[in-house]
């Protein structure tokens, strides 16, 4: 019996513009080995994100390093595996951590959370933040330490924000990871935040990565995207992302 030959896709040439699977090609009617065996291990490495731990002790020691302070905060998430079934719990703090803050109206409080991929905080918030922080600090911004709070959603930054009297909050996590993208970081920011902000009160900046944007790029769009805010008094569905120019030129 002759055996089936793999059999090239014509969308070959498009793989180089794309980390998406395209073109994997077929033999016969099936996928090729190699394309299966590479699904297998994406998928793989995105569940060892959402499950991985978070070495909160590390990020805290990157950010020491460039001599930015960092305070450790709880949510009401008591192991990742509730973290997982119960989103509610990760958008509260417990009332320890609640009850440390106390108002010191920053303008601008930085959040950090494991989220749903330890591996993007831990390889990518040092190096978002640290040429945020400096672009900022030159313009007169007063910034909060870096809170690390494991096991948050995005929703925690309100409560955070509102009991520090913030003019803003920023909240680095990792992403819900895709086949081929366990590293995914996210950075969400709201103005006057405050208990009762939704979703559509805050701008996003996606897959902060290196094969995606960049943690230097996505420090220029958060710093043009802020100053823009402070300058409008408004954030979310209301504040357009309008640079005249691209980020890949390293310009705001």
């Amino acid at each position: 019996m002759k055996s089936e030959l793999t059999v090239s896709d014509p969308w070959s040439h498009l793989k180089q513009f794309t980390a998406a699977r395209i073109a994997i090609g077929r033999t016969g009617g099936s996928q090729p080995t190699a394309a299966v065996l590479d699904f297998r291990l994406s998928h793989a490495r995105a569940r060892d994100a959402v499950h991985a731990r978070f070495d909160s002790e590390a990020l805290a020691a990157q950010l020491h390093t460039s001599e930015i302070p960092t305070v450790f905060l709880s949510t009401a998430v008591p192991d990742r595996t509730t973290y997982l079934l119960r989103p509610d719990l990760g958008r509260s703090l417990d009332p320890a951590s609640r009850a440390s803050l106390t108002p010191s109206q920053p303008g601008l409080a930085l959040i950090v959370s494991d989220g749903l991929s330890a591996t993007a905080a831990l390889n990518h918030a040092c190096a978002t933040l640290v040429p945020l922080i400096h672009e900022l600090k030159e313009e007169g911004w007063i910034i909060s330490p870096v809170y690390i709070v494991p096991l948050a959603r995005v929703k925690v930054q309100d409560e955070i924000g509102f009991a520090l009297g913030a003019r803003f909050t920023l909240m680095l996590l990792g992403e819900r990871p895709g086949l081929g993208t366990p590293d995914s970081l996210g950075a969400y920011f709201t103005a006057n935040p405050n208990l009762n902000c939704t979703d559509a009160d805050r701008n996003c900046v996606s897959n902060i990565r290196p094969e995606g944007i960049t943690p230097a790029d996505a420090a220029r769009k958060l710093a043009w995207l802020l100053k823009e805010s402070r300058r409008l008094g408004l954030s979310g569905v209301h504040l357009k992302d309008n640079q005249a120019v691209t980020i890949a030129s390293g310009q705001v």
